[in-house]
């Protein structure tokens, strides 16, 4: 894929800090957005920011030169990667309560954060057989790849991850603990967490998958899969390229072509991983929206579609009632054992 072709500059963002007065600058942040064609979505808080968005380069710029303006966002952090469609359909600024969400209020990555480590250094750390590697990120984001000998906690949401911290991990057992995520930001939360729960050593990977990918040779790389994103590229590959997966429209979890060869796979409605939880209105609701997008492709528009947050709600509480039975199921064991 050539320069040219790569037009759109998706940039992934963040930063931990104080911020009082976020609400009174989400007007100006909007503002800006739309007038440099800037779309994606940005979380404002208390805490700081955070979010993915996309534009040609002068758009970046535009909204780049606006965050850093403002006097609490100054130097935030951030990573580029390229695409040759604009990835996002909308543009979104969303006051909030964290900018990624542990539903623990007392964790503050600003006052204790566990060690930043550089991708050039971090195969070296997690080859040391004494150091617990830990993938936070969601169990479907694992499924597609991860670091050789990473634990997967199997969560669905960040908010289970200090359960999994308090379930399998032991300060007087596991010594060094390595933790990495997306772009970086789950794990300023996460090493904070650990601290506060008497975890001495406790490592992230600075930057996060992505800034690896960008600075690790393929041929050195510890990194087995695609990465997902939360943008219309779904996953990207070691070269930060669109990769081989799609998103169930359904479900909003990648699928691949396999997948798509199911007889559960209907476009824009299910697939293998969502077909059996759907109701009947469900399905006729993701099929009307299906239309609507293709008629709206066939005019050569936009489609701006609602979102499916109360069926991804739905998912989560299966799974964490799942769970709540097995954890009750194998402590009634325990008990009985003895």
């Amino acid at each position: 894929m050539t320069l040219q072709e790569e037009r759109f500059v998706v940039m992934a963002l963040y930063k931990f800090t104080p911020f009082a007065d976020f609400t009174e600058w989400r007007a100006g942040i909007q503002e800006t957005m739309a007038e440099h064609e800037v779309k994606g979505s940005l979380l404002i808080a208390a805490e700081g920011i955070n979010g993915t968005v996309a534009a040609e380069r002068d758009g970046i710029e535009a909204i780049k030169n606006y965050l850093n303006s403002i006097p609490a966002l100054e130097n935030f952090s951030y990573k580029e990667s390229f695409c040759k469609e604009q990835p996002f359909n909308r543009s979104k600024v969303k006051l909030k309560k964290e900018i990624v969400t542990m539903g623990v209020p007392e964790v503050d990555p600003l006052k204790v954060v566990g060690s930043y480590v550089k991708p050039q250094d971090w195969n070296a750390l997690i080859s040391d057989p004494e150091v617990v590697l830990v993938d936070t990120r969601n169990d479907y984001e694992v499924e597609l790849g991860t670091f050789k000998g990473a634990l997967d906690p199997n969560t669905s949401s960040f908010r289970e991850f200090p359960e999994y911290v308090a379930e399998t991990l032991d300060p007087a057992k596991h010594k060094k603990v390595a933790m990495f995520c997306t772009g970086g930001i789950r794990c300023e939360k996460s090493t904070a967490y650990l601290k506060e729960q008497g975890f001495d050593e406790v490592y992230h990977l600075e930057g996060g998958i992505l800034k690896y990918l960008e600075e690790v040779d393929e041929t050195d790389s510890m990194w087995e899969g695609e990465c997902f994103v939360f943008d219309g590229r779904v996953t990207v590959d070691h070269q930060l390229q669109p990769g081989d997966y799609e998103l169930c429209h359904g479900c909003r979890h990648p699928i691949d072509q396999q997948a798509k060869q199911s007889p559960k796979y209907e476009e824009g409605v299910s697939c293998p991983r969502c077909y059996d939880q759907l109701s009947d209105e469900q399905r006729d609701r993701f099929r009307m929206r299906q239309q609507q997008i293709q008629l709206a492709k066939a005019h050569g528009q936009d489609h701006i579609g609602g979102d499916v947050k109360a069926l991804q709600e739905e998912n989560r509480a299966r799974k964490q009632e799942l769970k709540a039975a097995q954890r009750a199921a194998s402590k009634a064991a325990n008990v009985a054992s003895k």
